[in-house]
């Protein structure tokens, strides 16, 4: 099973719309896959074992090293963007 991790700054609100938010587009791609929010002081150890973290452009200088794809979305409500970004890392 594939593994995603939202990352916002304190892994309870944006994270959290986005992680609701992936997991509906999943839904729709018939992509089966855990998803998970996380903080900036909790991605290296929540995200060592994703496929892919999703988070705004802002939060990616706050990654550091990962072996995931790192899939930046503009809008965190916009299921369009989330789709198309998801499906080109995932599918």
């Amino acid at each position: 099973m594939k593994r995603i991790v939202t990352l916002c700054g304190v892994g309870i609100g944006t994270a959290g719309i986005l992680k609701v938010n992936a997991e509906r587009v999943l839904t729709r791609l018939g992509i089966d896959a855990t998803v998970t929010a996380t903080d900036v002081a909790h991605v290296q150890e929540d995200a060592a074992d994703a496929q892919v973290i999703l988070t705004s452009p802002e939060l990616v200088k706050h990654i550091g090293p990962t072996f995931a794809d790192v899939v930046e979305v503009n809008s965190y409500v916009d299921l369009d963007e989330i789709e198309r970004k998801l499906d080109a890392a995932l599918g």
